[in-house]
């Protein structure tokens, strides 16, 4: 099916950036806080979790998020315990049919959900200073045009497994279809069905964060 989720080609699929051992990834993050960052968002860094960990090795004086595809071992997410104040998770699928034919992941929903339990066992419910969230998880869901039933499965699980407000829910929308993609990938989603999906997240009495067409 070719790219489904990615959209940052020039970040994604061209080589940047440089190699940073963990006291120097650990530099770059106090570099960051000195010039003003009220959190290290980290995206995507399982693959360089041991480099990760030893920079963490002592806490920051700021948030530490870790972004992710939220297909992630369990070992992973328990080796970064007290190193990580915010999870951002995706959880894409609740059908794990749908999941192997777009990333080939048919163990996604088990793997995942698994993950993001110890997520939440790990930093408890959400926390804020103010407006601004210091400690808890955000599951995020990107709703798939014509995949209605897989957004409701996958709200149904978030509300039967967690209290009210204990996890936060990010409903995104803002599916674009890339190119020489099958039909119902082939667009946006609709109104309706942004508007059936955001009824059944309150539904479920589940807390967070919503979006404007």
């Amino acid at each position: 099916l070719g790219c489904i989720y990615c959209q940052n080609y020039a970040i994604s699929r061209t080589p940047q950036g440089k190699l940073l051992d963990g006291s120097a990834l650990r530099a770059e993050m106090e570099t960051l806080i000195a010039q003003g960052a009220e959190n290290i968002d980290l995206v995507s860094p399982t693959p360089y979790l041991p480099t990760v960990l030893e920079a963490l090795e002592k806490p920051l004086p700021v948030p530490v998020i870790y972004n992710t595809g939220g297909y992630e071992r369990l070992v992973a997410i328990s080796a970064l315990k007290g190193k990580v104040d915010i999870y951002l998770p995706d959880l894409k699928y609740a059908d794990n049919g749908l999941a192997k034919a777009l990333s080939a992941a048919p163990d996604y929903f088990e793997v995942a959900t698994g993950a993001i339990r110890e997520m939440v066992s790990q930093v408890g419910r959400p926390k804020f200073a103010g407006d601004k969230l210091v400690k808890g998880v955000v599951i995020r869901h990107l709703i798939l045009p014509g995949f209605v039933d897989n957004s409701l499965k996958v709200l149904d699980w978030i509300g039967e497994n967690f209290a009210p407000g204990e996890v936060l829910v990010s409903l995104m929308r803002q599916y674009t279809p890339m190119p020489g993609l099958p039909a119902p990938l082939d667009r946006k989603i609709t109104d309706e069905e942004y508007d059936a999906v955001l009824s059944w997240m309150y539904l479920n009495d589940l807390e967070g964060f919503t979006q404007e067409a």
